[in-house]
């Protein structure tokens, strides 16, 4: 039996004869990334197909004949070639605005200019804890910075909203609280960066009032400046997204560089009593000191993830030169990523986990060929890996808080996806690729056919099926028969785009791919 049999009822949503791009175009979405963005009246779910089972080879064998409108017999026919392609309906200016404007940029606006208005203020004499605790406004903004990247303390923020909301809450609550844990980045780059302006601020009062300082204050002051400062301007995007390597290696020394000089600024700054001239001798000033805390806390928070680094053993399968797929030992929970590397503190590249639950015992990665360090676990696989134990949360985590969902994906996007769909009956898979069972191997495919009922899910092969669907249409179809409360997204930027547009005017509630902006 062919494995277009393996496709799933639900693709009678895209009837024989309905419109697909064509196959060039799909190409674009092969290679996606990572994902997931905003906002379900639960309708009835349709009625399975008929029995299913499995047999040696873990192939689907359904008991009935196929057809077209099933999805089952032949696909449809490419597109005739002088066929004209229909128009895309024109996205309205104000759904490309909120797409725009997301909640990233919400918290990254409020933030900056809140400490903006600060430092205004604090310039013109009219803000007095300014002008006795500047060092704790720059540590704050900081120790804010770390926690909002903290493995630790995000997934203790997912498991709050998680388990707090999800027996009582309205959809709409679940939605606004998956919104802020998945662009809590924003928070991230706002106290970044106003904490950098804080220090340019109290660094630029210490040398104003020079007369009275000791030179060794001014001299740490202006090191914690330039270290601050560099590690903040290297996580621009257009750095990190072009030259991954160099914004590693700033963003992360450094950072570890300014860490260790803001220690030396505070206990400088706090052990020297300007109105005297002389150090103080008393330990009290210190350890009484804000500034204190808030490094104390900033070190601790930075130190968490590195302190569960170890190297694991790894077994790679390469079913394609296009992939790379990574076995580890120990279950995972759904919706977790994790990053790997071949050194201990340089390169760590991030990629979703797939497993079978906790008690499974393994989890996989699927790494597509992408750059140099994927490229070269094809070329030249590694025997172990280094990785923090200490995995971090991605949207995808809270799909636990809702009933019902679907998680569409595309390429290799099926490794931030699959586990999801394979933990919870509650949630349906859409994978949309080109060759998927050639390119991502049995291990993959057996994940799927193993663990989710054709009734959940719809494999499409768009170089079988003559090209991509029309996603927006088949979301809505499966948004309606299946009863969905959320849709995640996880695509690449030209596919990611057009889903999250087009769930926007169909208000389908969806979150799509964030890369940080």
């Amino acid at each position: 039996m062919s494995h277009d049999a393996k496709w799933s009822h639900h693709e009678q949503a895209l009837r024989e004869g309905e419109p697909t791009s064509p196959v060039t175009s799909s190409a674009a979405w092969d290679d996606a990334e990572k994902g997931i963005y905003d906002s379900t009246p639960t309708l009835p779910v349709i009625s399975p197909p008929p029995s299913v089972h499995l047999d040696e080879k873990k192939a689907l064998q359904l008991h009935h004949k196929p057809t077209a409108a099933d999805g089952t017999g032949t696909p449809p026919s490419p597109p005739a070639a002088n066929k004209p392609k229909p128009a895309k309906p024109k996205t309205s200016k104000w759904i490309l605005f909120q797409l725009w404007f997301n909640t990233y940029k919400k918290f990254f606006t409020f933030v900056t200019l809140l400490n903006l208005v600060g430092i205004v203020l604090a310039a013109v004499g009219r803000f007095p804890y300014a002008e006795n605790h500047l060092g704790a406004l720059v540590l704050g903004n900081l120790l804010m910075a770390v926690l909002m990247r903290n493995e630790l303390f995000l997934r203790f923020l997912y498991l709050i909203s998680i388990y707090g909301l999800r027996s009582w809450a309205p959809v709409c609550i679940k939605l606004a609280v998956t919104s802020i844990l998945q662009h809590v980045g924003g928070i991230h780059s706002g106290c970044a960066l106003s904490g950098a302006a804080w220090l340019v601020y109290k660094c630029v009062d210490i040398i104003k009032y020079r007369a009275v300082q000791h030179s060794s204050v001014i001299a740490t002051g202006i090191i914690t400046n330039v270290a601050v400062i560099i590690s903040v301007l290297s996580a621009f995007p257009w750095v990190r997204n072009n030259y991954h390597n160099a914004f590693e290696r700033h963003h992360r020394f450094i950072g570890w560089l300014g860490l260790a000089a803001t220690w030396v600024f505070v206990a400088l700054g706090n052990s020297y009593d300007i109105k005297r001239g002389e150090w103080r001798s008393d330990a009290h000033s210190l350890l009484s000191a804000q500034e204190l805390w808030f490094a104390v806390f900033m070190t601790v928070f930075i130190l968490i993830p590195w302190v569960t680094l170890r190297e694991v053993p790894v077994e790679v399968e390469i079913p394609s030169p296009k992939v790379a797929i990574l076995k580890f030992e120990r279950g995972m929970q759904q919706g977790l990523l994790g990053r790997i590397s071949r050194t201990s503190i340089m390169e760590y590249h991030a990629f979703g986990i797939i497993s079978e639950g906790r008690k499974s015992g393994r989890h996989y990665m699927i790494c597509g060929v992408q750059g140099d360090f994927t490229r070269d676990l094809v070329a030249n696989p590694p025997r172990t890996v280094w990785t923090r134990e200490l995995k971090f949360a991605g949207v995808g985590h809270a799909s636990a808080m809702f009933k019902r969902g679907i998680r569409i994906c595309t390429g290799t996007g099926i490794g931030a996806a699959l586990s999801t769909c394979i933990q919870s009956p509650d949630w349906f898979l859409i994978w949309i690729g080109s060759d998927q069972e050639k390119t991502f191997g049995p291990t993959i495919t057996g994940l799927i056919y193993n663990n989710i009922p054709p009734e959940r899910m719809i494999l499409w092969d768009s170089k079988k099926r003559g090209g991509r669907p029309d996603s927006v249409k088949l979301l809505k179809e499966v948004w309606d028969s299946f009863g969905a409360e959320v849709i995640f997204i996880t695509s690449n930027k030209q596919g990611n785009d057009e889903m999250m547009a087009g769930c926007r005017a169909e208000k389908l509630h969806a979150f799509g791919t964030l890369w940080d902006f």
